[in-house]
């Protein structure tokens, strides 16, 4: 509730950090997908605090990574998780699925090692297999 308290002052930027913290799944893909409605339906500024790289990777434009105070990345969800090794080294993971990805191009599949949703790896995953 304390998130449409904020809400009702029209804000321009929201800060959320961990907003789904404890959340099942359900309630943790209907929190972000409202805030992600609000975004686009009042251009607000989101500004996510989040260590679950899939939820990152499905809600976001944009990926600044800090460690210890410093912006080690800031990009794209794909050009920063293309880095997903120096991730690692910093105490953070890609999302599964950009493991699963490179596993498969590694393997020889033609896939696109930089999908990074469940969404664009089935539809690399299908390409690769002529099904699409």
């Amino acid at each position: 509730m304390a998130i449409a308290g904020v809400l009702a002052m029209e804000p321009k930027v929201l800060v959320l950090d961990e907003p789904t913290a404890g959340l099942d799944p359900r309630g943790r893909d209907d929190i972000l997908d409202q805030i992600a409605f609000l975004q686009k339906e009042r251009k607000i500024t989101v500004v996510l605090v989040s260590h679950s790289m899939e939820d990152v990777a499905k809600y976001v434009d944009r990926i600044i990574v800090m460690n210890h105070g410093q912006a080690v990345f800031d990009g794209t969800v794909r050009e920063v998780f293309r880095h997903y090794k120096e991730l690692e080294a910093i105490g953070l993971a890609a999302p599964q699925v950009t493991y699963l990805m490179h596993q498969l191009k590694e393997k020889g599949f033609p896939v696109d090692e930089d999908a990074t949703t469940v969404e664009e790896a089935k539809e690399s995953i299908l390409h690769a297999l002529g099904r699409k």
